[in-house]
């Protein structure tokens, strides 16, 4: 039910936006001329709030998933149910990331058709396009990887007695005297510090992105 009642919430927000919107009244800024002549309307309109919400989404996920969240669960939760929680939640996060960058590739693609944009309207399109793909790469190569890996590395752990600890002091001690746990650390950090890699572009070419947003946004 509280979910069910957060989105109502959200769609009841998001109606009393469109209505009080200038566009509901036949309003238009100057700024608000649109990108395509064959895209006009509230169709327009639906395209840039789909394109707004879903980059916006996107966007702060990833900050807060790659440079908040994310650290702050690392150095206050115990390993193994940090190596849990993160099982849980980046099948999701990547999911939704991939889901709202689709959208937003859609909606931006609709509004700046390729044969008529610009070279700057192709290269945002670039952009959109290889965030999307670095995500799917994580959705689909990396994250099952690094899943797999995790878990073979806390079944070592656990017979060495340890991962209910925070941090990795204890893990790098025992590696030290333990050739499995030292081959799965290194082949875990890699196949990691790829997706982690492969999130970070990802969350570059948004960042990218926010630079042209800006630099139509009128306030």
């Amino acid at each position: 039910m509280a979910w069910l009642t957060r989105f109502v919430v959200m769609v009841v927000f998001l109606a009393l936006g469109i209505v009080v919107s200038p566009e509901t009244f036949g309003s238009k800024s100057a700024g608000q001329a649109g990108p395509s002549a064959a895209v006009g309307g509230y169709f327009a309109v639906a395209l840039k709030l789909a394109h707004l919400l879903s980059f916006a989404t996107a966007w702060g996920s990833a900050l807060w998933v790659t440079f908040i969240g994310g650290i702050i669960m690392f150095r206050t939760l115990p390993r193994h149910q940090f190596g849990n929680l993160q099982g849980k939640m980046f099948p999701a996060y990547f999911s939704m990331v991939a889901v709202c960058g689709a959208i937003c590739l859609a909606a931006f693609s609709l509004m700046h058709p390729w044969a008529s944009a610009s070279s700057v309207e192709k290269f945002q399109t670039g952009l959109l396009v290889s965030s999307l793909v670095f995500t799917l790469t994580n959705i689909f190569i990396f994250m099952p990887m690094t899943m797999d890996m995790m878990r073979a590395r806390h079944k070592i752990e656990r017979e060495e007695n340890i991962g209910n600890e925070v941090g990795l002091t204890k893990n790098h001690e025992v590696a030290k005297r333990n050739p499995k746990l030292a081959e799965i650390n290194k082949k875990f950090g890699m196949i990691h510090g790829l997706s982690s890699l492969a999130n970070l572009l990802s969350f570059g070419g948004l960042a990218m992105h926010s630079w042209y947003l800006a630099d139509r946004l009128l306030l």
